[in-house]
């Protein structure tokens, strides 16, 4: 009997932790140490006391790996709880990006047009290049990125994800 093997699944991970030196080089290594890439990783205190940080991680890894990691994460010391948001089912992600575009005549006017149906702003414009803010999921920001190779594209500074759950609870 031959097993298919898993394949593997992109999943969104809320890492809640107590906000101390060291946390995110743990959260890292551990997946450095055991061969996962990590797609995404933001990180932001979330408290007002700035004592709890929310690390949010997109992994891509079969269904069992998710588990391991999930696992070796609940492990680890200062990590408060780990949630797989995309097994918990909606949730919301949204990502920034900034955008430089460089061009002049139709490829300016190009450029400005497709900001404007991607809802990108301009935050910063000189005579020969412009730079976008562009906010929305990721395949959004991809396609924005796609489109605007094609009329001058010379840089990109990506946030990575920030992701939360859905509903009225606080996770």
């Amino acid at each position: 009997m031959h097993l298919k093997p898993e394949s593997a699944e992109r999943h969104t991970l809320s890492v809640t932790v107590a906000n101390e030196p060291g946390i995110l080089a743990r959260i890292a290594g551990l997946f450095a140490g055991r061969g996962y890439n990590i797609e995404s990783l933001t990180v932001a205190d979330v408290t007002e006391d700035e004592a709890i940080s929310r690390i949010t991680v997109v992994t891509k890894a079969a269904p069992t790996t998710i588990e391991q990691i999930i696992s070796q994460l609940d492990r680890l010391p200062s990590v408060i709880r780990v949630l797989d948001l995309t097994a918990m089912g909606p949730h919301v992600e949204r990502e920034l990006a900034l955008v430089k575009v460089a061009g002049s005549g139709d490829h300016r006017i190009e450029a400005l047009r497709l900001a404007e149906v991607y809802r990108a702003r301009v935050v910063d414009a000189t005579i020969s290049s412009f730079v976008f803010e562009v906010t929305g999921g990721t395949e959004k920001i991809d396609k924005f990125l796609e489109l605007m190779r094609e009329v001058g594209l010379v840089e990109v500074a990506r946030t990575g994800i920030a992701a939360i759950a859905r509903g009225r609870d606080a996770i």
